[in-house]
């Protein structure tokens, strides 16, 4: 339950071995190389060796094309599988070779071809859509489209806003030519289709005096035949373009056999995605690879007889405290302290060589959670998911820590509802009196509602202990370094003095005839306080001696003061479930004050299904979100130091099927 030990590895290997070197290397998944160009610019090695090249960008272009593939099976030929069901598993030796890539990137290539072929269709169908729509307007129209006109007559088809009244329009038409004709083919409700028939030569003066009416030429002049002959060929030509889609469709379906091929390529492909990446780290001469990284320790001999094996030269290397932020961070935890791995993730690591928050994180974490949901009945409900999940997708890695943390949060707050009595709220209660009875509901050892002042002042309290463990830690963590006088003047000093408060509270609340434990607690305080005041001015200078002590007193007083105060949220988070939880089963019952029907048991049902299933969400993220600021500000700002580098080894990562463990 710590920070694992990491060691530097520097390793040099033959060229030709660099592949299988490589495979053997993603199958242990417990080495992270760094990059090493870098660190032999200006050195003398600078000129002897050089970076390493790779596929990098062929491989991903190859990824992309099976997923798609795999994206296009799954959109037209979909696969009925189980709500809840786990990736299939392969032993890594299985998803490290690559054998038959060549085949599954061919099938894709098809299936690509395919799905190209049915968008130029989908366009085309657009445009035939779109020329049918146009034609409608002109249907009762006896000319060809393309109809120019006669030896000394033009004609032009066009339309006009609706607005516009007819007899202003041919108007302005006659004032041009009173000879010319302006007929109405078609009128809707905003827009009119006109035929305008002139002498030959004067059209361009008459569309001059259209123009101002919004007139607007019809673009279907370069048509053979009428419209309606048109239409018929449109239609006809959608007809043919939907069964070529058919087809299109019916080739990609018939392909549906490769589906699981396809994924078992693209992970095979996201091997060598990965591969590749460690390899562009790598530098090295015309027969030897240079190559450094890091390692837990615990894995030296496992990684010595592979490097043995192939035949390398190594060393291996503890990191100096000079080195420590550059070395990466992986936790190892228990099940119990691995579910917070997750929130720990989501705020930022520990520096290598600090302390790992989860171990003392995962109790106050599932503690506060399941005091603030507080519910037995939210409690079944998150445990049974939690289990589930877990039994059916059989989750790895960040989903595990997420199951196991849904599971460790439902049993708290199956446990703090059944010592406040809470299921759904008070639902039985509810329940026994809408068939007349006076049970008073479950047996509750304290309510959020009728002692809202104790568990306010519980939340407090633990709030205390949290921050003393933080402070504990951090002055560990001192001492361990060799700050001794930091740790005893600062953490050391506010120990003392929360030690004389307990005394003086104790004298004044339980032993009231013991008056010198008043005066040892006051003593204590003041000793405290004096630690506290001498530890406030060390590294100070000058004027800043005299207002250190000020200062000190302030921020220790003022944070203090606020970062307890923020344990309030546990109850006022406790007290509003509880009550959302009664408001909606009060509403429900109501139909049912004169006795229940089956009318008045229906609404019921709705209405408690939805209450709750609207306060059961809002509780499990806002408990989630205020559990987890408890955490990160006010606990981790006692003792925690973050900033460290995730630890990324190459591994085998794949997306649709599980490496066997």
């Amino acid at each position: 339950m710590a920070i694992v030990k990491m060691k530097k590895l520097r390793l040099l290997a033959v060229r030709d071995s660099k592949e299988e070197l490589l495979k053997e290397l993603v199958r242990h998944g417990c080495v992270q190389f760094t990059e090493l160009e870098p660190r032999l610019e200006g050195t003398e090695a600078e000129g002897l060796v050089h970076p390493e090249s790779s596929e990098l960008s062929t491989l991903k272009a190859r990824h992309a094309s099976l997923v798609h593939a795999i994206e296009l099976l799954d959109r037209y030929a979909p696969k009925k599988t189980k709500l809840l069901s786990a990736k299939p598993e392969l032993e890594d030796r299985v998803l490290v070779d690559d054998t038959g890539l060549a085949g599954a990137l061919k099938v894709a290539g098809t299936l690509e071809g395919f799905e190209a072929d049915i968008r130029r269709i989908s366009a085309e169908e657009s445009r035939e859509r779109a020329l049918l729509e146009s034609l409608q307007p002109w249907l009762e129209l006896d000319l060809p489209l393309n109809f120019e006109g006669t030896e000394r007559c033009q004609v032009q088809m066009g339309s006009l806003p609706a607005r516009i009244p007819p007899e202003q329009v041919e108007a302005a038409l006659d004032a041009v030519d009173e000879e010319c004709e302006l007929f109405t083919v078609r009128e809707e409700k905003k827009t009119r289709y006109v035929l305008l028939v002139c002498m030959r030569g004067q059209l361009p003066a008459l569309l001059d005096a259209l123009r101002p009416f919004g007139f607007t030429p019809s673009a279907l002049g370069g048509m053979d035949g009428t419209a309606r002959q048109c239409r018929v060929e449109a239609e006809q030509r959608l007809k043919e373009l939907a069964a070529e889609k058919e087809n299109c469709v019916h080739y990609i379906t018939d392909d549906a056999v490769h589906r699981d091929e396809l994924k078992l390529a693209a992970d095979r492909v996201n091997v060598k995605i990965a591969m590749a990446e460690a390899e562009e780290r790598l530098c090295g001469t015309e027969s030897v690879l240079v190559m450094e990284g890091w390692f837990p320790a615990a894995r030296e001999q496992e990684l010595a007889a592979v490097f043995e094996r192939f035949g390398c030269a190594w060393e291996t290397l503890d990191p100096t405290e000079e080195e420590y932020p550059e070395v990466p961070v992986k936790l190892q935890n228990n099940k119990f302290s691995d579910a917070l791995n997750m929130v720990t993730n989501m705020y930022s690591l520990p520096a290598y060589g600090s302390v790992d928050p989860n171990p003392l994180m995962a109790p106050f974490f599932i503690l506060f959670y399941g005091l603030m949901m507080a519910d037995m009945g939210y409690g079944i409900i998150m445990i049974l998911a939690a289990l589930v999940a877990m039994k059916k997708i059989k989750p790895r890695e960040g989903t595990l820590s997420f199951c196991r943390l849904l599971l460790y949060g439902g049993i708290a707050t199956f446990v703090m509802g059944a010592l406040t009595g809470g299921f759904f709220g008070d639902a039985p209660k509810v329940i026994a009196g809408m068939f007349g009875s006076d049970w008073q509901g479950l047996p509750a050892l304290f309510s959020p509602v009728r002692d809202s002042n104790a568990v306010l002042y519980g939340a407090m309290v633990l709030g205390v202990i949290h921050l003393n463990v933080g402070m504990a830690v951090n002055y560990h963590e001192k001492m361990k370094h060799g700050d001794k006088a930091g740790a005893i003047l600062e953490e050391g000093a506010q120990f003392i003095i929360l030690l004389g408060i307990i005394l003086f509270a104790l004298q004044m609340l339980v032993f009231k005839d013991f008056a010198l434990l008043k005066t040892v607690g006051l003593g204590v305080m003041i000793l405290g306080a004096a630690m506290l005041l001498i530890g406030s001015a060390r590294g100070a200078k000058g004027f800043g001696k005299l207002t250190a002590p000020f200062s000190c007193i302030y921020n220790t007083l003022t944070g203090w003061f606020g970062d307890v105060l923020s344990y309030s949220r546990i109850m006022a988070l406790m007290l509003a479930g509880g009550v959302v939880a009664q408001v909606f089963n009060t509403i429900a019952a109501m139909p049912s004050e004169k006795g229940v029907t089956p009318v008045s048991g229906i609404i019921f049902i709705v209405v408690f299904l939805i209450g709750h299933a609207l306060n059961f969400a809002l509780n499990l993220l806002g408990c989630f979100v205020h559990d987890l600021r408890l955490q990160c500000l006010e606990f981790f700002g006692k003792f925690y130091q973050d900033g460290g580098k995730p630890f990324e080894p190459l591994r085998i990562r794949t997306q649709y099927i599980n490496p066997q463990e």
